[in-house]
């Protein structure tokens, strides 16, 4: 489950982006009760992009944000309690790392759902049965 977390440079400070992903998967692990999960676990990647001052827009007005994105299977996030709690609480870890600085109004959080067969593991195309049951065994 590709994370992608792009930031404004500045937005953290330099060496806290490590913390920021680790802690952001470790809140989607918690919200979908996986946890420990030997599966799961290993097949969260990230991806951390830091954009240039002046790169990064609102409404076409130069802006400093974060964005925090998660490609994950249609089954992921579809829990309101989960979607409300990993959403505020992915807002709270870019915030509290940048020392309060960042606004909330600028941190965007979104999920993206991949179409059903269309996920692997090890190299193999996953229908979500198959891929709940690979978790399951985690």
């Amino acid at each position: 489950m590709p994370l992608s977390l792009t930031i404004t440079e500045g937005v953290l400070p330099k060496g806290t982006e490590n913390e920021a992903i680790q802690r952001i998967t470790d809140a989607m692990l918690k919200w979908h009760n996986l946890t420990g999960n030997q599966v799961m676990t290993p097949n969260i990647t990230a991806i951390l992009n830091i954009q240039p001052v002046g790169t990064t827009f609102s409404g076409g007005n130069q802006f400093a944000g974060a964005w925090v994105e998660w490609k994950v299977p249609s089954f992921a996030f579809i829990d309101r309690e989960a979607q409300k709690g990993f959403f505020q609480e992915a807002t709270d870890i870019i915030h509290d790392l940048s020392g309060g600085k960042q606004s909330r109004d600028n941190i965007y959080v979104n999920v993206v759902h991949t179409v059903d067969g269309a996920w692997n593991l090890d190299g193999k195309a996953m229908t979500n049965e198959e891929l709940g049951q690979a978790i399951a065994q985690g």
